[in-house]
């Protein structure tokens, strides 16, 4: 029982540590730099909050489709602020950040999962790993052994 507790512990510490090392790389400073711009600069706070706006009108003209009376203008107001806040050279860093620190815990998941067993499953693997994943809990869909 106590040699159990220890090795909770010792794994708990290991754990400890290795989420302190993501949290001190690379990816993950650039990732919370691109974040703190995205929310500090004027401009690109200002194309968020039009498109979270216009994305409200948009679902609600949703539930009623083309019927709504401004279905046509609300459509093409929102395909215009994603279009413009998509283009923002911040907002593409954010997303490129983003999926650079998703594919790091990916990665980091998968070894640990490999650690256990080749048949553990690992959510959230990602494209990176979908070809011959097994875990990607499509059935087999994407290519793999599942």
């Amino acid at each position: 029982m106590i040699a159990t507790t220890m090795e909770l512990i010792n794994v708990a510490d290991a754990a400890d540590e290795l989420g302190e090392m993501i949290l001190q790389s690379e990816v993950a400073a650039r990732y919370r730099d691109c974040y703190h711009k995205l929310y500090t600069i004027k401009s690109v706070k200002q194309k968020i909050y039009a498109f979270s706006r216009l994305k409200e009108q948009y679902e609600d003209a949703q539930r009623f489709g083309r019927f709504h009376p401004d279905y046509k203008r609300i459509m093409m107001e929102t395909r215009t602020a994603k279009r413009e806040m998509d283009m923002d050279e911040h907002v593409a860093a954010f997303r490129q950040a983003e999926t650079e620190l998703q594919q790091l815990l990916d990665e980091v998941s998968l070894l640990i999962a490999r650690s256990v067993s080749e048949q553990v499953k690992v959510p959230g693997a990602g494209s990176l790993f979908s070809s011959g994943c097994g875990s990607c809990g499509s059935g087999g869909s994407c290519g793999c052994s599942a």
